[in-house]
C-alpha cells in the first residue's frame, strides 16, 4: 500500500477511532512541526516528514500501552509495506541507541522485547529519525511546546530514570543540528508556541 498524506491521515482516523485519546492530537501537532521544519530542510521532503510525524504513534490503535506501542506501530507499519514509517514508530523513543534508556515499561513478549532490542541497536538513523525525535518533544495535545515544558510533562508522567538528563541532552543537540540546518530557532516555526507554553 503507497504510504501518501491521505493514507496516514486515514490510518490515524482509523486508530483513533479504536484507541480515543490525547495521543491523537499530539500526533497531528508533531506531524505539524515535522513539515514546518522540513519546509526549511532542502534535504528533507514536506511530505515525508509530515506523515512520519503523523504515523510515529500509531502503535497505540492496538490500545493502551507503555513500551508496546513501539512494536505495535512496527508490525502495523510493517504490515503495510510503510518500512521507514515502521522504523520511526521505534526510533522515536530512543534518540539515544540503547534500550537501557527507555522511560517506560516493557509490556510486551519476550519476543518483540528481543527484536526491540536488536532493532535500537542496529538501526541507521537519518534526520528524519532525528526530526521525529525533536518534534515529539515538541508538542502537547494542546499544541506546541518548549521543549522543557514537554520534558516535565513526559518526567511527571514516566517519572525519573537514569536515562532522563542524557535523553534531554541529546533531545537539545538535535534541535541544535537543525537550527543550524534551517538558520532560525525552531520555536519560530511553531504557531502559537508562545502562548501554549506559559
Amino acid at each position: 500500500m503507497k504510504l501518501t498524506i491521505k493514507t496516514a491521515e486515514n490510518a490515524l482516523l482509523e486508530a483513533s477511532r479504536s484507541n480515543p485519546g490525547a495521543w491523537v492530537a499530539h500526533s497531528r501537532y508533531v506531524a505539524e512541526a515535522c513539515r514546518n521544519i522540513a519546509e526549511r530542510c532542502q534535504d528533507l521532503s514536506v511530505d515525508q516528514a509530515y506523515i512520519y510525524g503523523l504515523l510515529h504513534d500509531i502503535g497505540r490503535h492496538a490500545g493502551v500501552s507503555s513500551e508496546k506501542h513501539l512494536t505495535d506501530g512496527y508490525h502495523y507499519c510493517m504490515a503495510r509495506g510503510w518500512k521507514k514509517a515502521a522504523q520511526i514508530c521505534i526510533s522515536h523513543a530512543f534518540m539515544i541507541q540503547d534500550i537501557g534508556t527507555s522511560i517506560g515499561k516493557f509490556d510486551m513478549s519476550d519476543e518483540d522485547y528481543r527484536f526491540l532490542k536488536d532493532f535500537v541497536a542496529e538501526a541507521v538513523y537519518d534526520d528524519y529519525d532525528r526530526l521525529v525525535q525533536l518534534c515529539d518533544s515538541l508538542a502537547l495535545p494542546s499544541g506546541f511546546c518548549l521543549l522543557e515544558k514537554r520534558f516535565v510533562d513526559v518526567t511527571i508522567r514516566y517519572g525519573v530514570h537514569p536515562a532522563t538528563v542524557d535523553r534531554w541532552k541529546k533531545v537539545l543537540e538535535i534541535k541544535t543540528l537543525f537550527e543550524e540546518k534551517i538558520g532560525c530557532s525552531i520555536y519560530a516555526l511553531l504557531p502559537g508556541v508562545v502562548a501554549n507554553s506559559f
